[in-house]
């Protein structure tokens, strides 16, 4: 059992950990996104990137894949994504 304050996790660290992000499709949001996401995972490739455009072409979704190395980290990497103003949906 946890000790009080302290989160269990079902992750076993490293691991693979995929991330999805969508928002309008701006010129800037994937590099945007990619800039972001190598703060928190500098070993992050943004080759591996896939980018999805929606039915109507107004958004666009990116699935970054992170070698993650702790619970701490990805927590981070949402924070940040999920108060940036391009960033609509984090999954």
């Amino acid at each position: 059992m946890a000790e009080s304050g302290e989160r269990t996790t079902l992750l076993e660290f490293p691991c693979d950990f995929p991330v999805k992000i969508m928002g309008a499709r701006l010129d800037d949001f994937a590099q945007t996104i990619v800039d972001i996401v190598l703060r928190h995972a500098p070993d992050f490739d943004p080759a591996t990137l896939e980018m999805r455009t929606s039915a109507k072409g107004n958004y666009l979704s990116l699935t970054c894949t992170v070698r993650a190395r702790s619970q701490e980290q990805i927590d981070n990497l949402y924070r940040e994504l999920t108060v940036h103003p391009l960033v609509n949906i984090v999954l």
